[in-house]
């Protein structure tokens, strides 16, 4: 379980986060979504510490985060980034072995995980484990950055605008295969979108962020099964909800909130 207390964090004096607290269970889908520059992607980094907090209290399972050691995080959290986050100089399957030989995953296993993964992602692994990045497309480079996500098998994958990359049907694609990994592999997931209906398609909960500093302005409950049929009329509703929400509390709706469902 994660707990947020009491959060703020600021930037040159200038607040970003304001007296956020949520708790996320286990196993949930957690959507955070809100207006360019809100705050989204400060917020996930916390968890990962990459973003020092000001004030306040983050709990994993308990234990505060400024007692969680560095070293202890790649077994703790996968972190997934836009287009993937790839080193371009490795092959794919030393980017995917990477994640498991800092988290000390043992030697004899990496191989066969690494096989698991590629299989997970729909990627056959004697094709494409040799590979570099730059032989890869788009969606290519993503699945293998989920993979690599996957890979020390940790509690938590934290997922930062991972599809906003790619083109709609590799989108809608890689979200159906993101579902099927994380129930596969029973994982805690936190993931930050500019996609309101990507939101509600993947989401347990959504959380709306309002412009800075940011609050929490709503929370959404998506009391639907993980697989979910697209034009779901509650989804369409809540879809709504949330643009309507959005526009009330001050934030402009950019043309890549939609997508399409």
């Amino acid at each position: 379980m994660i707990e947020l207390k009491n959060l703020y964090k600021s930037y040159r004096g200038k607040s970003v986060l304001m007296n956020i607290s949520l708790t996320i269970q286990d196993n949930e889908f957690f959507v955070l979504i809100g207006s360019s520059g809100c705050g989204k992607t400060t917020l996930l980094k916390t968890l990962n510490k990459l973003n020092p907090i000001d004030k306040g209290e983050i709990l994993i399972n308990g234990t505060p985060i400024n007692r969680i050691k560095v070293t202890q995080l790649p077994r703790l959290m996968g972190y997934v980034v836009q287009e993937g986050g790839l080193f371009p100089h490795m092959t794919v399957e030393d980017n995917i072995a990477l994640a498991m030989r800092v988290a000390g995953y043992p030697k004899e296993k990496i191989y066969d995980r690494i096989t698991e993964l590629l299989e997970l992602v729909n990627l056959e692994p004697d094709q494409y484990r040799s590979q570099y990045p730059s032989q890869l497309s788009g969606g290519q480079r993503q699945r293998i950055g989920v993979a690599r996500a996957f890979a020390a098998d940790p509690e938590i994958i934290l997922m930062d605008e991972p599809f906003s990359a790619v083109d709609h049907l590799t989108k809608c694609t890689l979200q159906e295969e993101l579902i099927n990994i994380r129930q596969a592999e029973n994982k805690t997931v936190l993931f930050v979108t500019h996609d309101i209906n990507e939101a509600v398609f993947l989401a347990d909960r959504v959380v709306l962020l309002s412009p800075r500093p940011s609050t929490i302005q709503k929370i959404y409950e998506i009391p639907l099964e993980q697989k979910r049929g697209r034009n779901d009329p509650l989804l369409l509703k809540i879809a709504a909800e949330i643009a309507k929400d959005i526009n009330s509390g001050g934030q402009d709706i950019p043309n890549n909130y939609w997508g399409n469902l």
